[in-house]
């Protein structure tokens, strides 16, 4: 499993872009997790999937309303992680208001979720494979603080917790 100290693994994630341009065209692009991470803080949170009910009602608008206050404590950019595709992320951005503000990252096939140990299996349930709720702010790509929730938890991997690491570190 993923811990403080390691460096994020390496893989692609990918986001839905809305306005061509900067590289990107609209539609699905792919970001290398090294090169996006190179030289930034970069506050992170994984869930289990797009449109549930914590995730929409406290995580994700947890993370746009502290966007300003995570902006003045160094973060370069905030990042949400889960099992789902880019379609589906880029949808729940729209619903959730995040644009410019929250990052709507894709790990379709789970890589980045098995990758760092954090995986979750929800195949009884029907939604297979998915990514345990956690939080974790990288710089240069280096795993700073990781905040992993218990089952059915979500007390640790809120924004207000990452702001109070990003001004600690």
């Amino acid at each position: 499993m993923l811990k403080i100290g390691d460096r994020v693994p390496a893989g692609t994630l990918q986001e839905f872009i809305e306005v061509e341009g900067e590289g990107c065209s609209i539609g699905p692009n792919s970001f290398d997790i090294e090169k996006a991470t190179a030289g930034k803080k970069i506050a992170v949170f994984a869930l289990p999937g797009a449109f549930t009910p914590t995730c929409s009602a406290q995580h994700v608008p947890g993370y746009v309303q502290n966007y300003d206050a995570l902006r003045a404590a160094g973060v370069d950019e905030i990042w949400c992680i889960s099992v789902n595709d880019a379609f589906v992320m880029g949808a729940w951005g729209r619903d959730q208001k995040t644009g410019g503000k929250v990052r709507m990252m894709a790990d379709g096939s789970a890589d980045f979720a098995k990758a760092t140990g954090l995986t979750l299996d929800l195949t009884a349930k029907g939604l297979g494979l998915r990514s345990q709720r956690y939080s974790m702010l990288l710089v240069d790509g280096v795993v700073k603080t990781l905040n992993v929730e218990g089952p059915g938890k979500f007390e640790v991997s809120d924004a207000a917790t990452m702001l109070a690491q990003a001004k600690a570190a």
